[in-house]
């Protein structure tokens, strides 16, 4: 099992618009061979002093069976398509892609 941790950081007041595509595309990716887990994240304010808070970043957390799993979904029509339709609201995206220690 893999897991993914992205990190996608959104232009100002474009969070509700990004998370209304990805919410829509949820469905199609969690029937996807492999994908065990696929939720949008956004910071909880705990008040802790160590956390980083960002109100434009939404964090993707992702659970596969195997690397060939998450392969094929990246290349998938409705990631192409998802992809496509929020192209101009993401400012960056950085992903940790991660294995069992």
């Amino acid at each position: 099992m893999i897991s993914v941790i992205a990190s996608i950081k959104v232009k100002p007041s474009c969070k509700d618009l990004f998370l209304t595509a990805f919410k829509a595309n949820v469905p199609s990716v969690m029937a996807e061979e492999g994908c065990l887990e696929y939720a949008p994240m956004v910071d909880l304010d705990t008040e802790w002093p160590v956390q980083a808070l960002d109100i434009n970043v939404v964090t993707i957390i992702e659970k596969w069976e195997s690397l060939d799993a998450l392969k094929e979904h990246l290349s998938s029509p409705h990631m192409v398509s998802f992809r496509e339709k929020t192209e101009e609201l993401v400012i960056e995206t950085s992903v940790k892609i991660l294995t069992a220690a």
